[in-house]
């Protein structure tokens, strides 16, 4: 690959800044290339923690706990106790992961959704009809929406880009850059809810539980801002591509008149048949909408949450049900009226095929519970976020430069570890309860690391899909390689990072709540 990057400086225009980036990307890609698979990473960070608590209860390090005032003292994992852990509750720690069971039942609604043909429809039903000079916003923000079919919005949207751009008699390149980069620097911006929603909504709240153990954070506790910047990030985009990308020199493919290459959509006009099944899956999508919240009126619904309450309702805490069953009533009508669904068995088959495209996940997830559950029991967690939050005390900073430092530190890890649920699970455990015990609340934290986390996913060659994004380049530019698709990415990248951190900051200081909490 680095002979890709070295072939890129030569053949790209750009200047002396540009080339020095493309020699970061160069070393970025080195050092990823060097990190273990994140399965590999948390059992050698699980083995660090057993060394250093070993070390730390050696040293009887410990801390006392504010409210409390309990002492707590480090744990050392290699102990006996520690090894009966490790050992006779594996199977006990997997289990009760909390974003295990939640991911996959949301994972059986949303596949059988993609499977009926429904996204790949309704994505392109919204940018079909857009005039030409807004094409831009409009593709960046259907990646937006897109977000609520997971990775499966690369699939679909970056071939949909470059045939709508070429539909338009623009570059497809260039559709397929502002496809890519709304999908990935935009991947935590959303108007609806995504199974991201539900996966780091668990997390968080397993983190918080080290300050406080009925503290839940929702998975609509970022929503507010999340539609916000869903808005935000596509003009964002739209701006840095017809100011900036747009007016480039090398934007039209080998061969402009090509056919449409392999996977790339014949058309973006859906048949008569999708068009009626799509409105007529609208309608049933309104109604169910309509009749969970017609459910939830009545004040003695048992929808309703102690005394009455909506956040502590069964629907919230149960959102992953929820979604879950929306998606597979969704997408089983779809398949039932366009056709791509012959009965009953076809969702079943739908579901099955859909949890082994999982199976990755549910192995990093089995890693990731056994070095959570060791961080915890050691309680190097504790003393970690009671020091840190004194730290943080006798520095006195403001709590937005604290929550601007964490930007920076997550945008720079996340070019390593771009698993975004991985490189929470990683860092929610102190961070969270460090800015808690300082007066930042866990949606706060939540919300300012998915800003961080998004934004860097598109100059990262360590992500498969900024390198499967390299491969439909390719279909248009035989020489594309790492530094083309960057020397894209990098002014979207660079300034949706200051845009949208500046945003959170505002948001932050303005005290608008970022979601139902």
């Amino acid at each position: 690959m680095s002979a890709t990057v070295t072939e890129s400086r030569e053949t790209e225009p750009g200047s002396r800044w540009l080339r020095a980036v493309f020699r970061g990307l160069a070393a970025i890609e080195k050092a990823g290339n060097r990190l273990p698979d994140p399965f590999w990473l948390f059992w050698i960070l699980a083995g660090v923690v057993a060394v250093l608590s070993a070390v730390l209860a050696g040293l009887h390090v410990g801390t006392v706990l504010p409210g409390t005032h309990k002492t707590v003292r480090v744990q050392s994992l290699l102990s006996r106790d520690g090894l009966v852990l490790a050992v006779q509750h594996a199977v006990d720690n997997f289990a009760q992961f909390p974003p295990l069971a939640t991911v996959l039942v949301v994972m059986f609604g949303i596949v059988v959704a993609e499977k009926s043909g429904l996204f790949e429809t309704l994505l392109h039903r919204l940018v079909a009809r857009v005039p030409g000079r807004y094409l831009t916003f409009a593709l960046a923000l259907t990646a937006m929406v897109s977000h609520v079919a997971g990775d499966a919005a690369y699939v679909t949207l970056i071939p949909l880009g470059a045939a709508l751009y070429r539909a338009a008699g623009r570059s497809p390149v260039l559709g397929c850059v502002v496809a890519f980069v709304s999908v990935s620097a935009g991947f935590n911006a959303s108007p609806s809810l995504t199974t991201t929603d539900v996966l780091l909504s668990s997390i968080s709240t397993a983190a918080a539980h080290v300050v406080d153990p009925h503290y839940v954070v929702t998975p609509v506790a970022n929503y507010y801002f999340g539609l916000a910047s869903s808005v935000l990030m596509a003009f964002v985009i739209t701006v840095v591509v017809e100011k900036v990308l747009a007016r480039r020199s090398d934007l039209e493919p080998d061969e402009p008149a090509a056919a449409p290459a392999d996977g790339e959509p014949r058309t973006v006009e859906a048949t008569v048949r999708q068009r009626r099944a799509l409105r007529l899956t609208g309608l049933v999508a309104l109604g169910f909408a309509v009749l969970l919240v017609g459910a939830m009126v009545p004040a003695s619904s048992p929808l309703r949450g102690a005394h009455g309450g909506i956040v502590d309702s069964p629907v919230f805490s149960g959102m992953a049900l929820v979604l879950g069953v929306f998606f597979t009533l969704v997408g089983w009508v779809y398949g039932r009226l366009s056709g791509t669904f012959g009965g009953a068995p076809d969702v079943v088959a739908a579901m099955a095929d859909g949890t082994r495209t999982m199976a990755p996940t549910l192995v990093l997830f089995f890693a990731i519970s056994q070095f959570l559950a060791y961080f915890s029991w050691t309680n190097l967690g504790n003393v970690l976020a009671v020091k840190g939050a004194q730290a943080l005390r006798d520095l006195h900073l403001s709590g937005w430069l604290v929550l601007l430092g964490i930007a920076v530190l997550i945008a720079v890890m996340n070019l390593l570890v771009t698993s975004g649920s991985a490189l929470w699970a990683l860092v929610a455990p102190v961070l969270v309860p460090m800015l808690m015990l300082v007066g930042v609340h866990p949606e706060t934290t939540q919300a300012m690391y998915r800003v961080a986390d998004s934004v860097t996913k598109c100059v990262t060659p360590m992500s498969p899909f900024f390198m499967m994004a390299v491969g439909y380049l390719r279909q248009y530019r035989k020489g594309a390689g790492i530094g083309t698709l960057a020397s894209f990415t990098l002014p979207v990248a660079a300034v949706a990072w200051i845009v949208w951190v500046a945003f959170f900051i505002a948001w932050y200081l303005l005290g608008i709540p970022l979601g139902v909490s």
